[in-house]
């Protein structure tokens, strides 16, 4: 297997911990209802729109119009943000923190909302030290797409082949792969762990 000098990090439930229904079971009285809502109001197809750089503020006119019942529902996907997050996936601080302390480049490329990036920041303090960090909403342009992967080489300035990504997502990683990255699927922290140290990187 070939090594690696770098890694590029997936953020969404790779590093953090994010779940919509851990602010939604707050608001929302039943099980079934909040599948309701996720599936049909707030949607991961609606959501996509802000990582695809379109203010929330903007993108929620219309579905409040369509759903002028839920308009504090929606409202609150921008306004308690904070409240889908529960810090680390497990094990992963510790991955991080031990990479860097090794010295080993760390970089992010995130399909996310660019408004909400500092908010992340202030939650795991260490991603705002990667060497760079990729945001969707800053791009326009989202994972899988071919082009975010050009824009991450230009700005790693590394060789691909050097640099293993790893992503919670098959077609993400298969994307990258297809640039030129060595890329692993996300499952947890010990196989991500077993993949940098198959690479001789010191995990």
């Amino acid at each position: 297997m070939t090594g690696a000098r770098a890694v590029l990090w997936d953020f969404g439930n790779v590093l953090v911990d994010w779940n919509p229904r851990r602010l939604y079971s707050k608001l929302i009285p039943s099980d079934a209802a909040v599948d309701a809502f996720l599936g049909g109001v707030c949607t991961m197809a609606w959501h996509q729109a802000h990582d695809r750089g379109l203010p929330m503020a903007e993108n929620r006119r219309a579905l409040i119009d369509a759903h002028p019942d839920k308009k504090e529902l929606i409202l609150a996907w921008d306004t308690r943000w904070a409240e889908m997050f529960d810090g680390w996936v497990a094990g992963m601080e510790a991955l991080v923190a031990t990479l860097e302390a090794a010295g080993i480049p760390q970089y992010g490329l995130t399909n996310y909302p660019a408004e909400k990036i500092p908010h992340l920041y202030e939650i795991l303090p260490p991603l705002a030290r990667f060497h760079d960090v990729i945001v969707s909403g800053d791009e326009g342009v989202v994972k899988p797409d071919p082009a975010i992967y050009a824009i991450t080489r230009g700005r790693i300035g590394l060789d691909p082949g050097e640099v293993i990504f790893l992503d919670d997502r098959e077609e993400n990683v298969r994307a990258a792969r297809e640039a030129g990255f060595q890329a692993e699927l996300f499952t947890g922290e010990p196989s991500a762990r077993a993949a940098l140290r198959a690479r001789g990187l010191p995990v």
